[in-house]
């Protein structure tokens, strides 16, 4: 009996040992940024196996930090590793945009642009959008001379939102292709002289 009882103990030891799941750290504000940029932060929390759920929670909710906010209210708004919540989720959202994350301000542009969660009305997309731009954000400027080209927002405004755009430095050939087919649509909108004062690298505004 002792003998078989050896046995099983030895087979046991010489298994190989289960890999315990690596342990993730709390994402970085860069590498946030990045992860919302590219559109992969939903997909990187599932891919963690929702290890950070907590952390995550907690610097939205009691830290408040947009970035975090951001993140935590897509979590809630397509049930990411947490009981689906959209109300909570488009709240959370705005409060990142009120402090001023240029990424919560594009994401509710869009959300207010297809009509998702809330009613379609894209000149409060227009509105969201508009200030995020102001600072210099790309997706932002993007999106917004999107609207303007759909004929949304203030004419007195196509001229600056064209400006802004025109004058970007791109690092992907894909977004600067984009941006030039949005400007096109735009201009079709806009005066001649409004086009050539937009297109000048310091605007000036007309006398």
């Amino acid at each position: 009996m002792l003998r078989y009882v050896l046995i099983i103990v030895l087979s046991i030891i010489s298994l190989p040992s289960m890999a315990a799941p690596k342990a993730v750290d709390v994402y970085t504000q860069e590498q946030l940024v990045d992860l919302i940029r590219s559109k992969r932060y939903l997909t990187q929390v599932k891919g963690d196996d929702c290890q950070i759920v907590e952390d995550i929670e907690a610097r939205a909710e009691v830290l408040k930090q947009p970035l975090y906010q951001y993140l935590w209210a897509e979590m809630l708004n397509y049930g990411i590793c947490v009981k689906a919540n959209p109300p909570r989720g488009i709240s959370m959202l705005k409060t990142s945009a009120r402090q001023g994350s240029a990424e919560a301000m594009v994401r509710m542009a869009e959300y207010y642009h297809d009509g998702k969660f809330v009613m379609e009305d894209k000149e409060r997309a227009v509105q969201y959008v508009l200030p995020a731009a102001a600072t210099g954000d790309l997706p932002a400027r993007i999106m917004l001379v999107r609207l303007f080209g759909e004929g949304y927002g203030s004419p007195r405004d196509y001229e600056t939102g064209f400006h802004w755009l025109y004058n970007e430095v791109f690092s992907d050939e894909t977004v600067q292709a984009e941006a030039s087919n949005l400007l096109m649509v735009l201009e079709a909108k806009m005066p001649p002289s409004s086009v050539a004062r937009a297109k000048q690298e310091h605007l000036r505004t007309q006398q």
